[in-house]
């Protein structure tokens, strides 16, 4: 729940101002064992919830980050999530929904009863490889968690570019409101699109690659030398980064669109 969405419900009655202080309250932090804080308000906020950044948290740190934001908020997001780290969700798993991206690095625990606002914003998500699309996966889940509708298209990199044609004439008929555009190796795809695209195009560098400048890094340069007007970067497999940019992006669009009818 948004805070303009929280006004809302008092002004109409369905919610108590008791209910409504309580509420505000939780955009206090909350503290775990003195080490972590937990930005509990800032979905409230800024309609982006804290995700719980997994990789370097023990194992009863996680789940305890879990545990809190299943409490104030009803749902918690992990990401990069380590593999040993996958068994403090089968924890979770009687009670709650968990959803697991294929990558195995990004994860959704919430109450069975959450209900994710649709928003009407409609993110465009394209890789150039099957090799990306892990992460495409956990872009695809975040942002369908922040109330966007996602349209994927996957393998249609550079390589062969009457499929990179091809999926631009799709994103065009969907009409999305942005795009985020996936690649490693020399990572041309997203300063193709946005050669193409009327939309703002998010480039997500991946580690696919190999020899000087693999890992990652060619892709990450080739993208931020573009001369495609419109093309944002953010750094090597950051998916949630991606995610959220183009969520708020996309979020935006739709709330002027429903004002605009």
């Amino acid at each position: 729940m948004t805070l303009r969405e929280l006004l809302k419900r008092v002004a109409e009655g369905s919610m108590s101002i008791e209910e409504a202080e309580q509420q505000l309250r939780l955009l206090a932090l909350e503290e775990i064992a003195n080490v972590l804080k937990l930005d509990v308000g800032r979905e409230l906020r800024k309609s982006v919830p804290e995700i719980i950044f997994s990789e370097h948290k023990s194992l009863n740190q996680l789940e305890q980050a879990i545990r809190v934001l299943l409490r104030v908020r009803g749902r918690a997001i992990a990401s990069r999530l380590r593999e040993d780290q996958l068994e403090v969700l089968k924890k979770f798993e009687q009670e709650y929904n968990v959803t697991l991206s294929t990558s195995r690095r990004v994860a959704v625990v919430k109450r069975r009863d959450y209900k994710t606002i649709k928003s009407g914003g409609i993110v465009g998500i394209v890789t150039a490889g099957t090799a990306d699309v892990s992460i495409a996966d956990e872009v695809k889940l975040i942002t369908e968690e922040l109330g966007c509708d996602a349209i994927t298209i996957y393998d249609v990199g550079v390589a062969g570019l009457h499929r990179t044609i091809d999926a631009a004439k799709k994103l065009l008929e969907e009409d999305v409101d942005v795009v985020v555009a996936i690649a490693g190796m020399e990572g041309a795809l997203p300063s193709i699109l946005a050669s193409i695209l009327d939309v703002p195009v998010i480039g997500l560098p991946t580690s696919i690659g190999y020899g000087l400048g693999g890992k990652g890094v060619t892709a990450l340069l080739c993208m931020l030398q573009s001369c495609s007007p419109g093309l944002l970067v953010v750094n090597i497999d950051n998916s949630v980064g991606a995610a959220v940019a183009a969520a708020l992006i996309a979020n935006r669009v739709a709330k002027f669109r429903r004002m605009n009818k």
